[in-house]
């Protein structure tokens, strides 16, 4: 077991190092991010690349390097320099050599000008956090509660309400739907604000503005869930141990709660594993309408204005991500049952 973990672990550093690199390389064959504020703001951006090895300054023009990116006339002086840009793979390697020196992923040229792409992010991760991690507290047991009641009610009226519901809700991108109850609680009926609250606004106005984007986010979980729960339980409950049991002397309520349930929750708790890793992912599209200040609004943002240091830290933390809910959901299928745990290390 300790064997797999190790291994699991290094090609999750090696995809991520792989996917990381090819995301970098392309997206420095995109044209260069240019700075916005004033002509020193510009300036100090220009030599901040240079420091980190991704330009190269001259005082005259310069033929090999492609074209000039800023030139800069030196205050008091007669000397004007000349910013290119390096080569590509001159850029890879100190780009590396900034992560594994000094944890530099580089700094904004448009959201937030000469900070560091790190410290935006920093600044975004919390409210996705928060939003998700009250998605999740929502989510779980509502789907278990659910899939269990359809499980038990098999065929009857209550398992096809609930199976139907679940059918048309699952179907429903989260855009359609959020775009849809703003419409209605929102604009319509003005019992939620229209936007994302204000740090300045009251503590009523900021509870409200949670109740939208945690129920669309939720939705979508609750239904992945219900299924889940309700195909697992079914198929214990026609197995037969279960059979077994009930011939034993136990009855129906002392099967399903002692066997049932236990060994249909082994597939469906390491995927609440991976969800509550997943929470930093934030949601893009339901963030950006939403007006939510988070990472995956801070995407779209960044996409659209070519803020491309920004850009790739959050593809990487969306890349890191991915990898960690994975090997967490791999894992935990080994420390929930002994038996999956026992025929790894015996093979």
């Amino acid at each position: 077991m300790v064997k797999y973990v190790i291994k699991r672990i290094i090609l999750a550093f090696i995809s991520t190092f792989i996917i990381l690199s090819l995301t970098f390389i392309l997206m420095k064959l995109l044209p260069f991010s240019r700075p916005i504020g004033t002509l020193p703001a510009q300036y100090n951006y220009y030599m901040t690349q240079v420091n980190e090895g991704f330009v190269a300054v001259f005082e005259h023009e310069v033929e090999g390097y492609g074209e000039c990116l800023f030139t800069y006339n030196i205050p008091g002086t007669k000397t004007v320099q000349y910013f290119y840009q390096v080569p590509i793979m001159a850029q890879y390697f100190s780009w590396l050599r900034n992560i594994v020196t000094q944890w530099n992923w580089g700094t904004s040229t448009y959201i937030m000008p000469n900070v560091s792409a790190m410290i935006i992010i920093g600044e975004k991760l919390p409210t996705s956090m928060y939003i998700n991690i009250l998605s999740v507290i929502v989510s779980v047991p509502l789907g278990i509660l659910l899939g269990i009641v359809a499980a038990l009610r098999k065929n009857s009226a209550v398992d096809n309400v609930i199976s139907t519901g679940v059918m048309i809700l699952i179907s429903i991108p989260s855009f359609v739907l959020i775009t849809f109850l703003m419409l209605i609680f929102c604009w319509g009926l003005h019992w939620l604000p229209t936007q994302w609250p204000n740090p300045t606004d009251p503590t009523s106005q900021k509870v409200l503005g949670y109740i939208l984007p945690v129920f669309v986010l939720s939705l979508g979980s609750i239904c992945g869930y219900t299924r889940f729960v309700r195909a697992e339980l079914c198929e214990v409950m026609e197995s037969d141990y279960l059979l077994l049991a009930r011939t034993k002397g136990l009855t129906r309520k002392q099967a399903i709660i002692r066997h049932a349930l236990r060994n249909a929750m082994v597939p469906i708790v390491p995927s609440i594993l991976a969800e509550f890793i997943g929470i930093l992912g934030g949601s893009m599209i339901l963030e950006t309408l939403y007006g939510i200040p988070g990472i995956g609004s801070l995407f779209v943002d960044a996409l659209s204005k070519k803020d491309y240091n920004v850009l790739f830290v959050d593809m990487a933390l969306f890349t890191t991500i991915s990898l960690l809910a994975g090997i967490i959901l791999d894992l935990s299928y080994g420390f929930i049952d002994p038996r999956i745990r026992m025929g790894a290390k015996n093979q």
